[in-house]
């Protein structure tokens, strides 16, 4: 009876580097062609994942663009305005280890030809100074971009209300100004406390995608992301449904995934843990309520007198939202301590 047999079950789901493998042999020849600028968009989207978070990838899987690759220069010289996407691919698939240089040409080409001076958004210039100075160039040559950028992340009105266009170029200028958490992106304490804001709104509105770009951000500026929404999080990555169906709509959940994902690897936890294969998949996130913020919203609209004070507003409004909408609401106030802070813009008191 003292002798205890241990079985070692073997996981059922196959390592990091095959499912890696799978998922970029998914995206680059299942879902949408490489024509089609939806294309470039979601492996440009995959790669720079794979890259800022430091993932081996096996050559057996990147050879799965080597006719990108190999023809990415022409391309770049035929479609110029799609130079950004056409950059982020070559540059992250050089630097996860294919070879050649073709990217530094592609750097020259679209240094020479000016395309950065094309762009009407500071955004978009911080991004093609970020892709183009990986090669040693940088396109811009503008001292007052970065300043312009954290003045923009500074004002914290902008992200107490709902603004998804906002909040995203918010997180986005985070991560050009770190490198992809490769560097100090020096925020003044008004964009940390823009990135809660914006997290706050996209907590209640369980936009699960808003909310892990947000925590990367915080990851990304050296602060620590509420251990609410960190967990939250970690719930919505595990509920991912992925099928593998020829029909399946390309209307899908698929960036959700990916971010949710990504923000498992800046936390140190493991990524992509659903098994996936070398076919067309269609990713689809867990239920979830929908109808938080909007709830919200109207019990504040409907208000002949309304205040910028949680305290009390709160036994004013919870009566008239849905059972869901005050647990959600419940856990968004515990989550973040700038939450009184937020709700004083969120409530638009000023404005009544």
């Amino acid at each position: 009876m003292s002798n205890i047999i241990q079985l070692t079950v073997p996981s059922r789901i196959p390592p990091l580097e095959a499912r890696i493998t799978a998922l970029l042999g998914a995206f680059a020849d299942h879902r949408r062609t490489g024509d089609d600028v939806f294309w470039l968009k979601e492996n440009a989207e995959l790669l720079n994942i794979l890259e800022c978070t430091g993932q081996s990838v096996a050559p057996e899987a990147l050879a799965r663009h080597a006719g990108f690759y190999a023809d990415a220069v022409t391309r770049l010289e035929f479609f110029p305005q799609y130079y950004r996407f056409l950059l982020s691919m070559s540059l992250d698939l050089e630097d996860l280890g294919m070879p050649g240089n073709e990217a530094q040409r592609m750097v020259d080409f679209a240094a020479r030809e000016g395309l950065a001076e094309a762009e009407l958004s500071d955004l978009q210039r911080a991004e093609a100074r970020r892709l183009m100075s990986r090669r040693g160039i940088d396109p811009v040559r503008d001292d007052g971009l970065n300043d312009r950028l954290r003045a923009f992340c500074a004002r914290t009105a902008t992200f107490a209300l709902p603004n998804k266009k906002a909040a995203y170029e918010l997180t986005h200028i985070v991560y050009y100004l770190s490198e992809y958490g490769r560097r100090d992106p020096d925020l003044p304490d008004e964009a940390i406390q823009s990135l809660h804001f914006a997290g706050l709104t996209a907590f209640l509105d369980q936009n699960a995608d808003l909310v892990a770009e947000v925590c990367i951000a915080l990851h990304y500026a050296g602060r620590t992301p509420p251990a609410v929404w960190t967990a939250w999080l970690e719930q919505e990555t595990a509920a991912y449904g992925i099928t593998a169906d020829p029909s399946a709509s390309l209307n899908d959940d698929y960036h959700e995934y990916l971010v949710c994902n990504w923000h498992q690897a800046v936390t140190g936890s493991a990524l992509f843990r659903k098994p996936v294969c070398d076919d067309r998949l269609h990713f689809k996130s867990g239920a979830r309520p929908q109808t938080v913020l909007r709830e919200l919203s109207q019990a504040i609209y409907g208000l002949d007198r309304r205040s910028g004070d949680w305290g009390r507003m709160r036994p004013i409004m919870e009566p008239s939202l849905s059972p869901q909408a005050r647990d959600v609401l419940s856990v968004a106030v515990n989550s973040s301590t700038l939450f009184d802070a937020y709700f004083e813009g969120f409530a638009r008191a000023g404005r009544a």
